[in-house]
C-alpha cells in the first residue's frame, strides 16, 4: 500500500501536475469550480517553528472555508519545544489529523516529519525552500500573462530575481525547471542559490545568473526580490546592508524591464532596503494580489492532497 502524497518541494510535483494546480486554484479564485465544504470534517495541524502571518492565516482561513479545520502549533504549545524527536511528534499526529503543514528552518526537519507522517506533510516554509509561496506567485503570473489553458502564457516569461539566493530563489529555479520560462538571477558573490536547484534549472537551458541587476532585468515581464536577511539571519542584517545596496530594485532599475512589467515581493517588505516604496507601492507592483493568491492556490493543493 502506497504512502501519502507530501508537497515538500515544487520538484514533487510534475509538469503536468504543477499546471493542474494553478488552474484548480485559478477556477477556485474565480468561482468556476465549486469546492463547498469538500474538507468536512478534516483537521489540518499547523506548526510552525518560524513566525508567521500569511501562512498561517491563509493556510487556515482555506481550511475553513473547505469545512476544516487548523489547529495552530507552536514550540510553546507542543513538546517539539522540548525536544521530542520528531518521527514521535509524527506518528502520534497522524493518528489525529489528516494532514500537517510544517514551517521550520532546517528542511531536513520536514523531510524527517513526512518519513514518519501516515498523512499529507506540507512544507509551509523552510530555510531550502518555499514551495507554497512559489504557487502564489505562479498563480499571479497565470492571472497577468496566461492564456486560457493554464501554463500556455508562462512558456515565453523573463522573470528576473535581483536579491539573496535564498530560499525563494530557489523555488523560482525549480518553478523554471517545470515550466521552461527564462530566468535571470542578478545575486552578489557569495550570495549565490543552492548548486542543486541551480543545476537542475540550468539543464533547461533557461537559466542565467548574473552580478549586474540591470543584465537581469533587461526585457523581463516580471521583476521580483526578497529582503537581503531571511529569518535567522538577523546578525548578518547590517553586515549584508552595505553588500546587497547595488541590488535594490528601484524605479530607475525597473525601467530596464518590458514596460507593462510587474513587480512581486513574498513580504515582509523593507521598503529603502530590498525595494523603494515608489516601486512596492506603485503601479508595477502586485503584491497583495500575491499574497492572497497564497489562499487560492494552497487551497486547491489541500484539495489534491486531501481528497
Amino acid at each position: 500500500m502506497s504512502g501519502p502524497r507530501h508537497f515538500l518541494d515544487l520538484a514533487d510535483l510534475s509538469r503536468d501536475e504543477l499546471v493542474h494546480l494553478l488552474g484548480r486554484a485559478r477556477r477556485l479564485k474565480e468561482g468556476r469550480e465549486e469546492a463547498g465544504r469538500a474538507l468536512e470534517g478534516t483537521t489540518l495541524a499547523l506548526i510552525f517553528r518560524k513566525s508567521s502571518t500569511r501562512t498561517r492565516v491563509s493556510f487556515e482561513v482555506g481550511i475553513h472555508q473547505l469545512g476544516g479545520r487548523g489547529i495552530f502549533l507552536s514550540d510553546r504549545d507542543t513538546q517539539l519545544g522540548r525536544g521530542e524527536p520528531i518521527p514521535d511528534t509524527a506518528r502520534v499526529l497522524s493518528g489525529y489529523v489528516d494532514a500537517i503543514m510544517i514551517r521550520t528552518h532546517a528542511h531536513d526537519e520536514a523531510e524527517e516529519l513526512a518519513r514518519w507522517s501516515a498523512v499529507p506533510v506540507i512544507n509551509g516554509l523552510t530555510d531550502r525552500c518555499h514551495p507554497c509561496q512559489l504557487l502564489a506567485d505562479l498563480l499571479t503570473l497565470e492571472e497577468e500573462f496566461g492564456g486560457e489553458e493554464p501554463g500556455a502564457g508562462l512558456e515565453g516569461l523573463k522573470v528576473a530575481w535581483v536579491g539573496d539566493g535564498n530560499n525563494v530563489a530557489n523555488s523560482w529555479l525549480n518553478a523554471c525547471s517545470l515550466l521552461g520560462f527564462q530566468l535571470s538571477l542578478a545575486v552578489p558573490e557569495g550570495h549565490d542559490p543552492d548548486p542543486e536547484f541551480l543545476a537542475r534549472a540550468r539543464a533547461t537551458g533557461g537559466v542565467e545568473l548574473v552580478r549586474d541587476p540591470r543584465e537581469a532585468v533587461e526585457g523581463a515581464h516580471v521583476v521580483t526580490t526578497d529582503v537581503w536577511a531571511s529569518m535567522g539571519e538577523e546578525d548578518e542584517a547590517e553586515a549584508r546592508r552595505e553588500h546587497f545596496e547595488p541590488f535594490r530594485v528601484t524605479a530607475d532599475l525597473m525601467t530596464f524591464a518590458r514596460p507593462r512589467a510587474i513587480f512581486l515581493h513574498c513580504l515582509p517588505a523593507h521598503r529603502g532596503e530590498e525595494v523603494t516604496a515608489r516601486v512596492i507601492d506603485g503601479p508595477a507592483s502586485r503584491v497583495y494580489r500575491q499574497a492572497e493568491n497564497r489562499l487560492h492556490a494552497q487551497k486547491a493543493l489541500l484539495l489534491e492532497l486531501l481528497t
